[in-house]
């Protein structure tokens, strides 16, 4: 059994896919398609602007071109089947467009908007997310529910990391009493939206009047849910799923055990850099992981 995984938000670097652009036709013409439904150059950013190419709004519309684009070229060149499809967070946008559920240009389209929504929906600087390395999710749950506001846990990464994410003073306090307790190292991130926490529940809502405006088909394989960590391939479930998706926690620790409990051994990341294969050797060391990034990794493969 072979899954796909596809990155999300922090994978991106400029110049990522060119080689891709640069020698296939095909590729040239989903870049003009997406470029023509956005009502911008998105190619540009990708190829030559990186201040741009940081701003979540282009961060996320790039990365589910890039990573899409890749898994096409490895589908068409080594006509490899996943039996399941998960994605790191903006990964999912991606995972559903590979299963059928939208439509390239709206998955870049809508995960667009998505980013908009995102950077406009706390103001800068009152928000903040953390790394936790070293201490057990369960613990830092108990933790967290004794500080004074918002402080989430926004990613299960892996069995060492736990990101959490909402008002910069919670935050910064946990990441004291984390400290104290044990916690290897805390890390603030460099973001400036607390991305996974219920501070983005008002900006969700606005979210999901623009689904409804996209069509959201049956997935043709399964997609395991960030927020159940379970499978979703009925369009009223992932319209669902997308609307919460936006404030819930990313289950990966639980994506991962699920796919190995379902008798997964093959997973390929597919997209820019390394970052999911990195985590998922720290859940399951028994999984045969594969990077397709390149043109290159592709005839490797």
């Amino acid at each position: 059994m072979k899954a796909f995984v596809f990155p999300g938000q922090g994978s991106q670097y400029v110049g990522m896919g060119k080689d891709f652009y640069e020698n296939f036709e095909e590729v040239r013409q989903l870049h003009e398609k997406v470029n023509e439904r956005l009502g911008f150059n998105l190619t540009d950013i990708i190829f030559n602007n990186e201040e741009k190419l940081n701003l979540t709004e282009y961060t996320q519309p790039a990365l589910v071109l890039t990573s899409y684009i890749t898994y096409k070229i490895f589908k068409e060149k080594k006509g490899i089947e996943p039996d399941f499809v998960a994605g790191h967070s903006l990964g999912e946008f991606t995972a559903l467009a590979v299963a059928g559920s939208l439509s390239l240009e709206d998955a870049v389209y809508i995960t667009h908007i998505r980013g908009k929504l995102m950077q406009s929906a706390v103001p800068e600087g009152v928000g903040l997310m953390a790394a936790i390395i070293g201490l057990e999710a369960s613990k830092i749950e108990e933790i967290l529910k004794q500080i004074d506001g918002i402080v989430e846990i926004a990613n299960y990464n892996s069995y060492e990391q736990t990101v959490i994410s909402g008002e910069k003073v919670a935050v910064e306090k946990a990441m004291e009493i984390l400290k104290s307790q044990g916690a290897k190292k805390v890390v603030p991130l460099v973001v400036s939206v607390p991305a996974h926490s219920s501070m983005l529940k008002e900006k969700a809502q606005e979210f999901g009047e623009y689904l409804e405006k996209i069509e959201i088909k049956d997935a043709s394989i399964p997609v395991i849910s960030n927020v159940s960590a379970k499978p979703i391939t009925k369009a009223q479930d992932i319209k669902q799923e997308l609307k919460v998706h936006f404030y819930s926690p990313v289950r990966w620790v639980q994506t991962i055990e699920y796919l190995s409990s379902m008798g997964v051994k093959d997973i390929y990341e597919i997209g820019p850099k390394k970052v999911l294969t990195g985590l998922i050797k720290r859940i399951n060391k028994d999984l045969n992981l594969k990077n397709v990034e390149t043109l290159q990794d592709i005839e490797n493969a």
